[in-house]
């Protein structure tokens, strides 16, 4: 059976079957995900009412690493489409300042968690208990077991939306559990008929098994490029897939290759100087006309001065096809936040692949501990007065 462009006997023998199963699989997850949302959605909306409809109100979008850029790629479509304020948060900066971003307003905490077991996700939400009377709380995670949700399970002012069991990755990295989450918070903030939401997400299903096919070859084929750098280029809310894409690089690769994430206008503004012969740049396009020539711009630079050793580009295209340069696909009429997943696709594989010719286990690229699946180490600290 060939899975991602190697046999699955050979993935094995790498130590990398579990990631590359779990980034095969993302279609048939998001279909169990739209059949899961739509037999819970009287629930969802009990749970949500007229919330997102006050403009007093606050929606805070939180989660730690991978979790926290899932509420940056949600928030502004959130922000744009409701009357209540939304933002994203990262955990850690709750903890850290919460003075910066609680107040007395009635605010829902949306928790994104694939183990729940995060001590700053954890210590978040009693952080908010303990700060905001009014609060109520959301919890997206993928697993029932996990302490986010066992604690939440009796209270009155919480509703624990569980993802499809499947998407609890098993490997180190984030990768069906990540863009599960996604689409679900997509799909309990959006404003169209439920219906419309959940063709969304079979309409990503879709393109994902064709674009996991036809670009498979070429991903790897890229993966055995000398490059020693990546660069991720993403406009409003691609930037923070950027982000995702080079956390993923980095933590599948174990450092060995450095990756980092920024738009296509703020690039010019110094970090642009990270470009070498043996640096990778990927720019994510945007579907909005807009961005999509200030990225085209950059593009045309990075091809006149030639700095760079690999330019890719993934995003929207006539049709799914994979060429030297481009990794592309349908718009199919969506938002960037919502075709986020299906480009995500692209990185994952790149991350995966590339751990296997560094000689690494893409499964758990840390044997020697010093990252975990659930991060250890952290000490909670009491926010009075400090």
């Amino acid at each position: 059976m060939t899975l991602l462009d190697r046999t699955d006997a050979a993935w094995r023998q790498l130590g990398g079957l579990e990631t590359a199963e779990e980034i095969q699989q993302q279609p048939l997850i998001w279909r169990a995900l739209a059949d899961h949302l739509n037999a819970q959605r009287q629930r969802i909306e009990g749970f949500l009412g007229d919330w997102l409809a006050q403009p007093g109100h606050r929606v805070i979008l939180t989660g730690a690493g991978s979790s926290a850029y899932i509420g940056e790629i949600v928030a502004d479509e959130a922000a744009a489409t409701w009357p209540a304020q939304v933002r994203a948060v990262a955990s850690t900066s709750l903890l850290t300042h919460p003075s910066s971003y609680l107040d007395g307003r009635p605010t829902l905490l949306v928790s994104f968690a694939r183990s729940g077991n995060s001590p700053e996700s954890l210590a978040a939400l009693e952080l908010v208990h303990e700060l905001v009377p009014t609060s109520r709380f959301l919890n997206i995670t993928c697993n029932a077991a996990g302490e986010l949700a066992r604690r939440s399970q009796a209270r009155a002012d919480t509703l624990n939306l569980l993802m499809p069991e499947r998407s609890c990755d098993r490997g180190f990295a984030m990768t069906s559990s990540f863009s599960t989450m996604l689409l679900a918070a997509l799909a309990v903030f959006g404003r169209a008929p439920w219906n419309e939401r959940l063709h969304h997400i079979e309409l990503l299903a879709q393109q994902a098994t064709q674009a996991l096919q036809q670009w498979a070859a070429g991903i790897a084929a890229l993966a055995r490029e000398p490059f020693e750098r990546v660069v991720f280029l993403g406009s409003g809310p691609l930037e923070a897939l950027a982000k995702e894409a080079a956390l993923k690089v980095m933590e599948l690769t174990c450092g060995k290759v450095l990756a980092l994430a920024n738009t296509s206008l703020g690039f010019r503004h110094g970090p642009k100087s990270a470009l070498t012969a043996k640096t990778l740049v990927v720019a994510f396009r945007s579907a909005t006309g807009v961005a999509s020539r200030y990225e085209q711009d950059m593009l045309n630079e990075l091809g006149r001065e030639q700095i760079a050793g690999f330019v890719r580009t993934v995003g929207p295209g006539e049709q799914l096809q994979q060429t030297v340069a481009d990794f592309q696909g349908p718009s199919l009429g969506l938002s960037d936040s919502w075709l986020a997943p299906l480009w995500l696709l692209m990185p994952q594989q790149l991350a995966l692949h590339k751990s296997a010719v560094l000689g690494l286990t893409p499964d758990n690229p840390f044997p020697d501990g010093t990252l975990n699946r659930v991060v250890a180490g952290v000490t909670i600290h009491s926010h009075v007065n400090s």
